[in-house]
């Protein structure tokens, strides 16, 4: 920091002093100089309750607990001349401590401190105001995993400095301040610079974090379904060979939702479906030639009455005219990712299939060969 002498057009640089020297303290100074100007850290904050300790079976307390425009909870931790080693692990702490905060207890919090600091006063109204609504029942106060910390400090160490970077590479919204001390004179200067993210790049790498951990979150959610379709399915085609059914005897475990079989007609394949809320068998008319698919479908459909009477019951018929493929299916809800659930629905598929090939299997077989010979004769 530089000292301007406009008579001389020259700049001096001011010492700048370490809070000890100065006889300051974290408690009684910095604290306090941010409880009456918390936007020194660059945003509004409403402080809520400053040496917090309201966690069970715990002496420890945190410096400063505040609450962003949003309604996210804020844990500061002043360190003045060092961060020391264990300030991310302490803030870490008291986040985890604070995410299981209720509105009426974060009320509550706050009417404590106004009581004691303030002279009185409404929290309610407070919280109000400061989130500019008519009625607390509008805002939402503490959500999900928004928590956030800020560290203060004038020196940083590295495993401080490469932990707040893991923090926000996970989504974790973690803030580092510098803060500096200058005299001049009888005059004392403090710097207060938010070094990390950097303020410029700040919203990107936030946004690039939120980004990486909705991919992670996403592959780990496709890895979990993946992995169950797997095992499913392996029950599903055991319980088809216990049961005699040889379509689908080639056929291997798989992670996708589907597994296809042959029918007897190319293109044509019974398949299976298993799906969070449902479970599906159906025959698929899913030639390369949408007017053979249409063809097949209507032909069918007038057998409908003899197709269903040999099933056992109605069948959902769906020519889907804007699409290439046409289905004829019977599906039933269930709770597929219910483990419990599944021997009834490999029960199910599997009678199910059953009736299916054989209210099928007389009229499709007849209309395969009209469409062989019809392939045979465009050869």
């Amino acid at each position: 920091m530089f000292r301007v002498d406009r008579p001389s057009n020259r700049i001096s640089r001011l010492p700048q002093k370490r809070f000890g020297e100065l006889a300051l303290r974290e408690r009684d100074h910095l604290q306090e100089w941010l409880v009456h100007q918390p936007d020194a850290l660059g945003e509004e904050f409403l402080i809520l309750q400053k040496e917090f300790d309201g966690f069970d079976e715990t002496r420890e307390r945190l410096d400063l607990l505040a609450l962003d425009k949003v309604g996210n909870l804020v844990v500061i931790e002043n360190k003045l001349d060092d961060s020391g080693r264990d300030v991310t692990w302490q803030a870490l702490k008291y986040t985890a401590y604070v995410s299981g905060l209720t509105k009426a207890q974060i009320i509550e919090v706050h009417q404590q401190y106004l009581d004691r600091y303030c002279g009185g006063g409404s929290a309610i109204q407070r919280i109000c105001e400061f989130m500019e609504v008519e009625e607390l029942e509008e805002t939402v106060l503490n959500p999900g995993n928004g928590q956030r910390m800020i560290f203060i400090a004038a020196n940083f160490r590295r495993e401080v400095t490469a932990t707040v970077l893991w923090l926000l590479s996970r989504g974790i919204r973690a803030q580092c301040f510098r803060v500096l001390a200058f005299a001049y004179e009888e005059e004392l200067f403090i710097d207060l610079q938010q070094i990390i993210p950097p303020p410029e790049v700040a919203d990107y790498m936030i946004n690039i974090s939120s980004k990486e951990v909705e991919e992670t979150a996403v592959q780990g959610t496709q890895k979990r379904r993946h992995e169950l379709r797997l095992q499913f399915w392996a029950k599903a085609l055991a319980k088809l060979r216990e049961d005699g059914n040889d379509s689908f005897s080639n056929i291997s475990s798989s992670k996708d939702h589907w597994l296809s079989a042959g029918s007897g007609v190319r293109a044509c394949p019974w398949q299976l479906i298993f799906s969070k809320d449902e479970a599906r068998v159906q025959l698929s008319l899913a030639r390369a030639d949408t007017a053979e698919n249409k063809w097949l479908f209507d032909q069918l459909l007038l057998q409908r009455a003899a197709i269903e009477a040999v099933f056992g019951a109605p069948l959902e018929w769906r020519r889907m005219d804007d699409k290439k493929q046409s289905i004829v299916q019977i599906s039933r809800a269930f709770d597929g990712y219910d483990r419990d659930t599944w021997p009834q629905i490999t029960d199910w598929i599997s009678q199910h299939l059953k009736q299916l090939e054989a209210a099928f299997r007389e009229p499709l077989t007849r209309l395969g060969r009209q469409v062989r010979a019809t392939d045979e004769n465009i050869e």
